[in-house]
Parts: structure tokens; sequence; C-alpha cells
């Protein structure tokens, strides 16, 4: 059972991460090295933002063990509003961890920009609401 101080220590790092990808999606171009390191930082970021949720869903009495359960749990407790992009997202994470092919990569760019952020926004404004 996670206990409440170790998901709020969690969350601190997913904050910064957050905070670090953001910035990078803000930008309107990229070098190679700039869309590497976006990409990385997504990885993290999104790796992160699971496991705060994983302890956070813990603590509610959920019980998920992987990525995939805790995508599952957290779209059918409502934490989360788009499980299906999420397990995408988390695809898309694996397949940029084991594998780099420029192709795939300007394809996860555009998708981290247009669409994955936004869920990593709403995660981290979900779990900020539950500091208090």
């Amino acid at each position: 059972m996670v206990n409440e101080i170790r998901w709020k220590q969690r969350f601190q790092n997913f904050a910064k991460a957050y905070d670090r990808l953001s910035e990078g999606v803000k930008l309107e171009s990229y070098d190679s090295l700039q869309e590497a390191g976006l990409i990385q930082t997504f990885e993290f970021t999104f790796e992160l933002g699971w496991k705060t949720l994983k302890d956070y869903l813990e603590l509610s009495g959920f019980d998920a063990a992987s990525p995939r359960d805790v995508i599952k749990q957290a779209f059918q407790a409502g934490f989360i509003s788009n499980g299906h992009l999420w397990l995408d997202a988390l695809d898309k994470r694996n397949l940029m961890s084991h594998i780099y092919d420029e192709n795939i990569a300007q394809e996860v760019l555009m998708a981290i920009k247009n669409k994955y952020y936004a869920l990593l926004q709403e995660l981290y404004g979900f779990l900020q609401t539950k500091l208090s």
C-alpha cells in the first residue's frame, strides 16, 4: 500500500518533468537534437506520469501493476478521460525507447505536440487538485 507522502513526492518529480516538457512543446521549430530531446523528455515525463497515477490509484484502493493496467484502472475510475489515447502514447513511448527511426520520430514528435502533451496536462491538473 502506497502512503500519501510517496505519491506526493513522486508528483513533485512528475511536475518538474511536466514543466520541462511544457517548455519544449511551446517551441515553434526544432533542430535534430531538440527533436530527440523533446522525445526523450516525453518518455521520462510519461513514465513519471503513469507511476504517479499508479501511486494515487493504490492510495485510492485500486491495484494495478503494469502501465497498461494503471491506464485502464485510471480510465475506469474517471481519473483520466481518454484511455485509448493513453494506450497509444504508451505504445509509442515503448517503440521510441527501443528503436530509432527518423520517420517514426517525426510522427511521435507531432503526436507529442498535438495529442500526448494534452494527456499529461490533464493528468497534471487532476493530480494537482488532489494535493490538498
